[in-house]
């Protein structure tokens, strides 16, 4: 048994590929360019191609910074209808901020939690 490992490449080397390329078939029942764009209109199917109206982005409210000594972050995840609620609530009583209106929801929570427990 030989020690010696046969190469990759042995004999390999001295082909000539310079014919080898695939064949390029024309499909003549293939429908033209136009043809196609043709019934893509006629089926009202949407091109691909970039629109050239640029879609408005949406309307982003002011940002709301205030120095209320609130310094603890509170992160939930709502419906974009609550987060509207709350926004709106906030917006309709001059001089409150968002964490006052929460505190008076929270407020408002318990005392409807208490009249349930003494029902």
């Amino acid at each position: 048994m030989s020690k010696k490992r046969a190469s990759v490449f042995g004999d390999v080397l001295d082909l000539d590929l310079k014919d080898f390329a695939p064949k390029k078939r024309v499909d003549a029942q293939a429908p033209s360019r136009e043809q196609v764009q043709a019934v893509a209109e006629a089926a009202n199917f949407p091109s691909r191609q970039a629109s050239v109206q640029t879609p408005k982005p949406p309307k982003k409210r002011a940002p709301r910074i205030y120095r209320t000594g609130r310094n603890v972050q509170f992160s939930v995840k709502a419906t974009q209808e609550t987060v509207d609620a709350i926004y709106a609530i906030t917006d309709a009583n001059p001089g409150w901020v968002l964490g006052y209106t929460l505190e008076r929801a929270v407020e408002a929570l318990q005392r409807e939690l208490e009249v349930e427990k003494t029902s």
